[in-house]
């Protein structure tokens, strides 16, 4: 679901039995449970798998450049990162000094997930990123700090952000990137393909986006059973497409799909309460 927490409605939402596809996998439970608690039909085909990459030499460089102060900045874009570096601390037997050097640090957290993972270390969280925490909130908020000429490190999400680090270039004196988990399609795409077949066939009545790489993946594995152009078509014309924040629509805007739920705050309590006001709208 990216980086956001639920926030989960009071209210009642009624989701009139919908058939509802839901393409994350970490929470892929738990979201189903919330669909089915509100009167809809969950239909999972997780679209992510989230991949670990061994970085004990980096990390252990990470935690050197902290000790040594040569690092006054760190950005943090997910919770999951943030699990990875700890990971890789306690590997190496250096997380109280992981610890030590982050509160030493500025730390500079995008979203919930990682100030709350930061916070069971505990490690103060210095800036919060303001939602909806897309690339364009991080850069914003870079602009207000002092960074020019300083040392940051990034630690990415499952894929590089190149309009991130090209920022940094321009402004730091000195930067640290590390990557320690990748974004790589499930194992098992069969429930992705079997997606695929009832969209095109009309039988999904709302599809749930909560990350841009869902969005690709979706299409990749279209692409692999020759049916892109009618998965297209079917996404245009068929069910209503809620995307979890502008990060994700924009993903789906660039392949031709405009998503008629955008939650803000983006979170998924807000996206199931449009998701609910769209479907009665249909009715």
């Amino acid at each position: 679901m990216g980086e956001q927490s639920s926030g989960l409605p009071s209210g009642r939402i009624d989701l009139r039995g919908a058939r509802i596809a839901l393409l994350e996998g970490r929470m892929s439970g738990e979201l189903a449970d919330l669909v089915r608690r509100h009167g809809g039909e969950p239909v999972s085909a997780p679209a992510l798998r989230e991949d670990p990459i061994p970085s004990g030499e980096e990390v252990a460089h990470l935690i050197d450049e902290l000790r040594e102060g040569r690092l006054q900045f760190v950005i943090l874009l997910t919770g999951v990162g943030v699990t990875g570096l700890v990971r890789e601390a306690e590997a190496l037997g250096r997380l109280p000094e992981l610890i030590a050097g982050l509160e030493r640090a500025t730390t500079i957290c995008r979203g919930p997930k990682p100030a709350g993972a930061l916070a069971k270390l505990p490690v103060t969280v210095d800036v919060r990123v303001p939602s909806p925490h897309t690339t364009a909130d991080v850069v914003a908020t870079l602009s207000t700090l002092p960074i020019d000429g300083r040392g940051v490190a990034l630690v990415h999400y499952g894929e590089r952000s190149a309009p991130l680090t090209e920022v940094l270039r321009e402004r730091a004196g000195h930067i640290e990137e590390l990557c320690l988990y990748e974004w790589h399609l499930p194992q098992d795409i069969e429930p992705l393909r079997s997606l695929i077949r009832e969209l095109i066939a009309g039988r999904i009545d709302a599809v749930a986006f909560t990350s841009q790489i869902q969005v690709r993946h979706l299409l990749q594995v279209a692409d692999e059973i020759g049916r892109r152009d009618m998965l297209l078509h079917a996404l245009e014309r068929g069910p209503i497409i809620a995307a979890i924040g502008p990060t994700c629509a924009e993903a789906l805007q660039s392949v031709g799909i405009t998503p008629h739920v955008v939650p803000d705050p983006p979170k998924m309590g807000p996206l199931l309460t449009a998701l609910a006001a769209q479907l009665a709208s249909r009715k």
